[in-house]
């Protein structure tokens, strides 16, 4: 069961209009604290976020599985099953024995899945599955929602990442 503020925080950023991946991304980031303070681990960083993907869909939040030819039809199944369990009004309670084994499991697998060279990688990797024109319609859609102060910023801190690199 997710923690009761993130359950808060996913709602506030339902009531200001943000998308269900946003939302969900509050299931993730929880997943990560607890492998980072040692609650348990997870073997990479992909599995911990479908971990928090996975508590966020049984939440409620409305992330509907991947599409056919997206993922496995493995991943596919399971997440049909968490969104499926998530729309019902009433939650079905997950059996004390599985859950124990469950973190069991994860308890033995190393915690480097959370940190900020595996988080990086991940987020490389992700993007570079997405064509230039996703990539660039994207951080279009970012800088739409920046201030100017904001926008500046940006453009400051891009030109320092030039300077350095150059």
């Amino acid at each position: 069961m997710p923690e009761q503020k993130t359950l808060e925080r996913a709602r506030k950023d339902k009531r200001e209009g943000k998308s269900p991946t946003t939302q969900a991304g509050e299931f993730v980031r929880e997943e990560m604290e607890h492998i980072r303070s040692g609650k348990h681990g997870a073997r990479s960083t992909k599995q911990a976020i479908a971990i928090g993907l996975s508590k966020a869909r049984k939440a409620g939040i409305d992330l509907p599985p991947p599409a056919k030819g997206k993922t496995s039809e493995k991943t596919r199944k399971s997440a049909a099953r968490a969104y499926a369990q998530g729309q019902k009004s009433h939650a079905h309670k997950t059996s004390p024995t599985r859950s124990r084994a469950i973190t069991g499991v994860l308890k033995r697998e190393g915690h480097q899945a959370a940190s900020s060279q595996a988080l990086s990688r991940q987020a490389s990797q992700a993007a570079r599955q997405r064509t230039a024109a996703e990539r660039s319609a994207s951080a279009r859609k970012g800088t739409r929602k920046r201030s100017p102060a904001e926008r500046s910023a940006a453009a400051r801190k891009a030109a320092r990442t030039r300077a350095l690199s150059a």
